[in-house]
């Protein structure tokens, strides 16, 4: 009996063999490593849209932020400014309201200082015609005769003044 040898090469099955490694690299080639890549390279460029979307996104979103963060800063100075004018407005309006009564107890007070001398010269008035009338009948019972309307002016001026010196 005789052995076989194990590793024997056979000229037409290694060229078989051979021609049929390259076929089905071509034919793995066509039709599973190109739509494989075609299929790989759509995904890369859907990730890449995705991405720059997102960036996008984020620079939109980073200046609606800064906007609003603006206007809330707008609108805090604005606010400010409302209550710092309030503020103004109303010590304006206390100092015209202090104005105002400062002027009225003036006037009050004037009207009632002139009120005050009318009332002092109605009753000195009155006290000089009291004591006119007095002093005349003093006058007429010391001197036991009769006065002349001018003698009877001037001793009452004349008494009214002394009385008017004495207080």
């Amino acid at each position: 009996m005789g052995t076989q040898p194990l590793v024997t090469l056979v000229p037409w099955t290694l060229i078989a063999q051979i021609l049929n490694l390259f076929i089905q690299m071509y034919l793995i080639k066509r039709f599973l490593f190109k739509p494989i890549n075609e299929i790989l390279q759509k995904r890369r460029e859907l990730a890449d849209q995705e991405i720059r979307q997102a960036r996008d996104a984020k620079a939109e979103a980073d200046s609606l932020k800064e906007q609003y963060e603006s206007g809330l800063a707008q609108a805090r100075d604005e606010a400010a400014q409302i209550v710092q004018s309030a503020q103004k407005e109303a010590e304006r309006k206390a100092d015209e309201t202090v104005r105002e009564a400062q002027k009225q107890a003036a006037g009050i007070r004037a009207r009632a200082e002139a009120d005050i001398e009318q009332e002092r010269k109605k009753a000195i008035n009155e006290v000089k015609d009291e004591i006119g009338g007095l002093a005349m009948d003093i006058a007429g019972k010391v001197m036991e005769r009769e006065i002349s309307e001018e003698d009877h002016r001037r001793l009452i001026d004349d008494f009214i003044q002394k009385v008017g010196e004495a207080s």
